[in-house]
């Protein structure tokens, strides 16, 4: 039996087809067996039968774990950091072949090697979490299979409105280090009328000053990759009521804004807003406040 691991076998046992990748046959030393580097994204709790499966349809192929080839099973525990330092130690140990599942350690993979074959499993949209290039023409190192959440997640809504019809406020919990999962709730916001590109923010209801860490959160969602559109659009209301913590954080942003990307503050006046450094070419400031200009209009008594 050929000591290489071929493309086709492994497209085989993970169950469909998937797009081809460029496959330098590397020769293996007398006597040493091939090896695959299993990342898998969580615990063995939450994906040990997974692996159990992977390893036990490699049986059926052929594949025996000790006999034709080694398998090294290593667990991220849903950390970022820990699955890089794991698709790093997979580079050292010149592994044959990587098989990853989900979109972040995939990601961990493919920063590691652009080498070593890559098989991904269940990532939600290859494309979007800058995988691979295109579906019909991934390219590099990387193949694998998607699972098309992204495709799903406007659905998603549109059960939940029909279980629920008077939904009104709708929270989700998601990963914004998982670029797939930024890219799935920008759908689920065009689904649910919202832009996904658009931010707005200001002071928080009780608060006379807007905190740093609106300003840092703002930022952080600027930066973030447009879903729709070629940029996103940031807007701050009640700018007047930066502190000088907030405004501060503001300059890096303003300093290298994001390409595309737009911020406005809108207040009274840019010398209550920001700093008198701040670079003013990189700023739009409109005026007046949203929130003061409804605030006047409610206590001004009404005309004769």
């Amino acid at each position: 039996m050929s000591a290489v691991i071929k493309r086709r076998e492994f497209i085989t046992l993970l169950g469909g087809a998937a797009a081809a990748w460029p496959l330098v046959a590397r020769a293996q030393q007398a006597g040493k067996l091939p090896a695959v580097g299993v990342l898998a994204s969580g615990t063995p709790s939450s994906h040990g039968r997974w692996v159990a499966t992977f390893v036990r349809r490699l049986r059926e192929l052929g594949w025996i774990e000790g006999r034709t080839v080694a398998i090294e099973v290593r667990w991220a525990e849903g950390r970022s950091d820990h699955a890089a330092e794991i698709a790093a130690d997979f580079v050292r140990l010149k592994v044959d072949a990587v098989v990853t599942t989900g979109t972040p350690t995939t990601l961990a993979a493919k920063q590691a090697t652009a080498v070593i074959p890559i098989v991904f499993v269940a990532a939600s949209d290859p494309v979007a979490g800058n995988l691979v290039a295109s579906l019909a023409r991934p390219g590099g190192n990387m193949t694998g299979l998607s699972n098309q959440q992204r495709d799903l997640a406007g659905k998603r809504l549109e059960l939940l409105r029909e279980v629920l019809p008077g939904l009104r406020r709708l929270a989700i919990l998601v990963n914004v280090g998982n670029s797939a999962a930024v890219a799935e709730m920008g759908e689920v916001q065009a689904a649910a009328g919202t832009h996904p590109d658009l931010i707005v923010a200001g002071r928080p209801e009780g608060k006379n000053e807007v905190p740093i860490d609106v300003v840092r959160e703002l930022c952080r969602s600027l930066a973030l990759k447009s879903s729709r559109g070629r940029g996103k659009v940031a807007i701050l209301d009640d700018a007047d009521d930066l502190n000088p913590y907030s405004a501060n954080s503001f300059l890096k942003t303003l300093e290298e804004p994001p390409a595309g990307s737009v911020l406005i503050l809108i207040g009274t006046s840019s010398d209550l807003q920001l700093p008198p450094w701040a670079p003013s070419a990189t700023c739009s400031i409109s005026g007046p406040s949203w929130r003061r200009m409804n605030s006047r209009a409610a206590s001004s008594p009404p005309s004769r």
